[in-house]
């Protein structure tokens, strides 16, 4: 039980440098832009666009280490299953069709929680990054 207990702390706190990390890269480049140009559907969409490719590529990072701690410890019988799993429980779909072996079961809850708490970091770089682009605007009466 101490090992779950460990294995889970350290994977959470693994997960969540890499997030920290990530976030703090994403916000000091868009952050560094001026964001009083004006609002055009492509500059912004392309924005967005480029936002949601980093971001995915952090929490594919983040489903990645779980996946190879999985498969480190034979949870699964081969990688992609281990990854099929990762992503699954950490975007909280749950299917079930594939489950941790009862040694380590209570891992994809953790993994679960944790994918919860990283996007919901995600959507505040997204209100972050839009607010700081848009909120000037709307205080100072510019079009």
């Amino acid at each position: 039980m101490i090992v779950l207990f460990l294995a889970g702390a350290a994977l959470v706190a693994v997960t969540v440098l890499i997030h920290a990390g990530g976030m703090a890269l994403v916000l000091q480049k868009f952050f560094r832009k001026n964001s009083r140009f004006p609002v055009r559907p492509w500059p912004t969409a392309w924005l967005l666009i480029r936002l949601t490719w980093f971001l995915l590529f952090i929490h594919a990072v983040e489903i990645s280490v779980w996946a190879l701690f999985y498969f480190w410890w034979e949870c699964f019988p081969d990688v992609e299953t281990a990854f099929y799993f990762s992503g699954v429980s950490y975007a909280t779909i749950g299917y079930g069709d594939v489950v941790l072996p009862e040694r380590w079961r209570m891992l994809g809850p953790v993994q679960g929680l944790t994918g919860i708490l990283m996007c919901g970091l995600s959507t505040s770089v997204f209100v972050a990054i839009l607010s700081r682009k848009f909120f000037p605007r709307l205080t100072s009466g510019t079009p």
